[in-house]
């Protein structure tokens, strides 16, 4: 009996504490929030295809996930035989339904897991098979996060002089997709090329941790990739494309969501601010980053030298189809996945 009300206690009391911590979080950026939202009604001077190609860059960027995850779980050996091959219609419903779980509930990109992995295990996708797919899709899409900044850093050094035109930032995003592309087959390839960065990592982060070393950091960060490598064996040029396609194509929509309001910056200076942007999504204080990315992101903006006004709504219309917009839609491919499964198990009647 006792053991039976630890168990609901621990249970709960990590609930409640989940639930104060993003209570907490939310009351601390409310006035962030507020004001973001209070600049609504000046979307209204938008023009339509705005809105079109937002909605079509992110449609891109989840598309670009769910051809990383049919990678991940389908092997060329599986071709001919009775091996579940997941279909493009479950990865899109397993992901949509987890991206909106991971905007919704406390726990963020890890509850998102949970739901996907749910979904495609309802489909016959092997528990193991679909947990070490998911990891090796964190990892990856995880890696090319941070490698952003590393790409971008000797332009901000350089310091070449503010674009006139934001739109230079598409063609940025399309660079920087070739340079990571390289950069990720370099590192599956050569694992001296692994180690060397996981010592040159280890060094800075002994300075501040000094219970990690050069040689620790290098015996991490190969293990990583060798899960990584093995996830996408013989497929490795698709799966960095598809991960460094989820990436700046997400980013491509920040930089027209800016374009749309007339917005003058430097592309590597909006590259950095999407990136600190996205890291703060991944600290689940509150489901999403909600308020910390829509305040962090904005502040960003204005230190880059984007008006106060602009950086707002431009931040507002950005996370309206990246952040907002995506939880309808997941909530609608969770419905129809349920009804999917009901009239599946259900079966026609006997005659």
């Amino acid at each position: 009996m006792k053991s039976s009300r630890r168990a609901v206690a621990r249970s709960w009391g990590g609930r409640a504490v989940g639930l104060l911590v993003t209570g907490v979080g939310l009351y601390v950026v409310a006035p962030s929030l507020l004001a973001l939202l209070g600049s609504w009604p000046r979307l209204a001077d938008v023009q339509l295809w705005w809105f079109l190609v937002l909605i079509a860059l992110e449609t891109c960027s989840m598309a670009a996930l769910w051809w990383l995850a049919r990678l991940a779980l389908t092997h060329p050996e599986q071709e001919g035989t009775d091996a579940p091959i997941a279909g493009w219609g479950t990865l899109a419903t397993a992901q949509l339904a987890g991206n909106a779980a991971s905007k919704v509930v406390p726990g963020g990109p890890a509850a998102g897991g949970v739901v996907q992995g749910k979904l495609l295990i309802q489909k016959g996708q092997p528990p193991a098979a679909v947990a070490s797919a998911l990891t090796a899709m964190g990892l990856l899409t995880t890696g090319v996060l941070l490698l952003l900044p590393v790409l971008t850093i000797p332009t901000l050094l350089i310091g070449p002089p503010p674009a006139r035109q934001l739109q230079l930032g598409l063609l940025v995003s399309l660079i920087l997709a070739v340079v990571i592309v390289g950069v990720g087959l370099s590192a599956l390839a050569w694992t001296r090329f692994v180690v060397v960065i996981g010592r040159g990592c280890g060094y800075a982060l002994h300075v501040v941790k000094e219970s990690v070393t050069a040689d620790s950091a290098a015996a991490t960060l190969v293990a990583q990739r060798d899960r990584v490598a093995a996830a996408f064996e013989g497929r490795w040029w698709h799966a960095v494309f598809a991960a460094s396609a989820n990436r700046m194509f997400d980013f491509a929509a920040l930089v027209a969501a800016l374009t749309a309001f007339g917005a003058h910056a430097r592309p590597a200076e909006v590259l950095m601010a999407y990136v600190v942007a996205q890291a703060l999504a991944l600290i689940p204080i509150t489901p999403g980053g909600l308020g910390f990315v829509d305040a962090g992101l904005a502040a960003l903006l204005v230190l880059i030298g984007v008006s106060g006004d602009v950086a707002l709504v431009g931040t507002l219309l950005y996370r309206l189809v990246s952040f907002w917009l995506p939880i309808p839609v997941g909530a609608l491919a969770w419905a129809g996945w349920r009804v999917h499964l009901g009239v599946t198990d259900t079966g026609p009647p006997e005659g």
